[in-house]
């Protein structure tokens, strides 16, 4: 299911296709978040036409509504939203613990307080496996657990367990269930936790290389309150114990950096909402001119400096909102609240993202994927 076609000789990228019954996806790759089944403001359409491969959507929320039931009645998640790339969805584990305060979390699973109708949910192994079949994902994870950053090592521990127990269970009912199913080569791929203990991220790591998985995602690094360095230590503690030839996601990362950081520990996949919540916001993401050196910086269009400035936003950028459109007009777009500027910005920022993961195959393929890591940093 995954090749790698080409190493970095100074560090651990590497270049690779994921095969899905819904194309090849090249990595390493970013994945736009569709959580409920739309890429905010974009259509499926344009998203493709861009390049994109591969997306997430999100289990639990697609669960709460319209239902998995409904979905796979209109023949999967791929045709409900007429995607024609790759879908990835995660288990309902961030959820866990993202809503923590309207969840209850047991041996058994997680019992959910629906912000919709305020009815009790609770939400199995099991039961997650069923949810991402109906939806006909390309990969799957299993349910996990997972605590703030600064988690006591007891407490990590029980959720490393709890974890390896539950992705048993998964995988024994994805296995019973997958022949039938709207995608019956749906991968299934297991999450690696530990927080930021070495011996822990080992232990995981081992123990859901045991129950066997086409890939593994590393979880537990983007909860909003590690520093950079203990999220690339988590990388470090986990890949190294995961077989090399096998696809690896890192969950919820990230800024521009930090997924070129993560590629060179050996990293494959990425997913944020950073490029279209960041738009939302009237936040651009930007490359500096070739002739500036690598890096980027961001540019907040709601400045005031920002209001007679008839310059693009990037004119070295192909998007449509470049091409087109002022950073004055753009300006005015944000300021009278017209839905216009957020699509021209998660326009954009979508687009640098996927460049980005372009310009990183790129130099990995010309073998100064080095050089390119050292430079390619914020720019204040």
């Amino acid at each position: 299911m995954f090749t790698i076609t080409k190493k970095d000789q100074k560090t651990k990228a590497r270049i690779g296709v994921l095969q899905t019954a819904h194309g090849n996806v090249h990595t390493p790759v970013f994945l736009p978040i569709g959580t409920k089944g739309a890429i905010k403001s974009i259509a499926a359409e344009e998203l493709r036409f861009w390049g994109a491969e591969m997306i997430l959507a999100n289990t639990y929320h697609l669960w709460q509504r319209p239902g998995d039931a409904l979905i796979a009645k209109a023949g999967g998640l791929h045709k409900f939203m007429n995607w024609k790339g790759g879908i990835f969805t995660d288990s309902g584990g961030f959820q866990a613990f993202s809503l923590a305060k309207l969840t209850k979390v047991s041996d058994q699973g997680v019992s959910f307080m629906s912000e919709i109708d305020g009815n009790t949910h609770f939400l199995t192994p099991e039961l997650s496996v069923q949810i991402q079949l109906n939806l006909g994902s390309d990969i799957a994870l299993v349910l996990d657990e997972f605590g703030e950053a600064e988690a006591d090592k007891k407490s990590v521990a029980i959720m490393v367990l709890r974890t390896r127990a539950w992705a048993k269970r998964a995988r024994l009912m994805h296995e019973k269930l997958i022949a039938n199913s709207i995608n019956p080569n749906q991968q299934l791929w297991g999450i690696v936790q530990g927080g930021v203990f070495r011996d822990l991220r080992h232990q995981s790591a081992e123990a859901i290389k045991e129950i066997g998985f086409l890939g593994y995602c590393i979880g537990g690094v983007a909860n909003g309150g590690e520093s950079e360095e203990l999220m690339y230590q988590a990388v470090k503690f986990s890949n190294p114990h995961l077989e090399e030839d096998k696809p690896k996601h890192l969950l919820g990362v990230g800024l521009p950096e930090q997924i070129v950081k993560a590629v060179s520990l050996g990293c494959d996949s990425f997913d944020c909402v950073i490029p279209t919540r960041e738009g939302r916001h009237g936040k651009f993401f930007v490359n500096l001119k070739p002739q500036d050196g690598e890096g980027y910086y961001t540019l907040n269009i709601t400045a005031e400096k920002y209001k007679e400035d008839f310059e693009p936003i990037d004119n070295t950028c192909d998007c449509y909102g470049c091409q087109n459109y002022t950073k004055s007009y753009i300006r005015h777009l944000f300021m009278s609240e017209e839905p216009l500027g957020i699509r021209l910005a998660t326009m954009h920022n979508l687009k640098f993202y996927l460049n980005l993961t372009q310009r990183i195959r790129d130099s990995i393929e010309t073998g100064k994927f080095q050089e390119f890591s050292k430079k390619y940093q914020l720019v204040l």
